[in-house]
């Protein structure tokens, strides 16, 4: 299957997702039919902080119709941030979308997760992923450190990359939402975050929400 990534938002999120699928395709030794288009991160978070889903649905159609010509089979929102409109853009979509918010839901019923810390932007701890999980609590960090926390991730995900002093911030919010807010793990409700967080080497329990949507991808394309 011919996969289209809509990239850029922001360019280090679609760099992990390269570079994961490359890696999965190679391990099943299978070619990997890819076609990235690039949308704009400061666009995506104006529409995000007016909620205009319809402006950014917008975006997304012509991106895909862009992907359609280049051959693509389905399409792919490469931000958690962006999927504030995705049952939107489902809806009208020329392609089929890979739905980053059921995955993750699925994937934290399946671990048997009952209470999460998240991190990301602002609307996405507070709408504690979109509503998506249906199975764990969704915390996010109270208050100020919230700010903190969505200040710290715009910066990164806008420059691509991450300073010490936005890991000290992301990593108080993590000790505080486990060790006083009881979360079982954190999830990374950011696709940029891994950028301060790996997965395999990290001491604090993470649900990777990017790395499980692209294992979903991949799921999807492999035969």
């Amino acid at each position: 299957m011919h996969i289209g990534l809509i990239g850029g938002i922001g360019p280090a999120a679609t760099d992990f997702y390269y570079r994961r699928l490359i890696a999965t395709f190679a391990a099943r030794h299978t070619p990997l039919e890819l076609t990235i288009v690039h949308a704009d991160t400061p666009t995506l978070l104006q529409n995000l902080s007016r909620n205009d889903a319809e402006a950014q649905v917008t975006i997304y159609s012509r991106l895909t119709r862009r992907l359609v010509a280049a051959g693509a089979e389905c399409v792919v929102v490469t931000s958690i941030a962006g999927h504030f409109c995705i049952d939107a853009f489902t809806a009208v979509s020329p392609l089929p979308v890979v739905n980053m918010i059921s995955e993750v839901s699925q994937a934290v019923a399946a671990r048997g997760l009952k209470r999460l810390g998240i991190l990301g932007t602002g609307t996405v701890m507070e709408t504690r992923f979109y509503g998506g999980i249906t199975t764990a609590e969704v915390i996010p960090p109270d208050g100020a450190e919230l700010d903190a926390v969505h200040q710290a991730y715009v910066a990164m995900a806008s420059a691509g990359t991450v300073t010490e002093a936005q890991c000290s911030v992301f990593n108080a919010a993590c000790r505080k939402l486990i060790h006083e807010q009881g979360a079982e793990a954190i999830m990374l409700g950011g696709t940029d975050l891994a950028l301060a967080f790996n997965e395999q080497t990290s001491n604090i329990p993470l649900v990777d929400c990017a790395a499980i949507h692209v294992d979903a991808i991949a799921r999807l394309a492999i035969p």
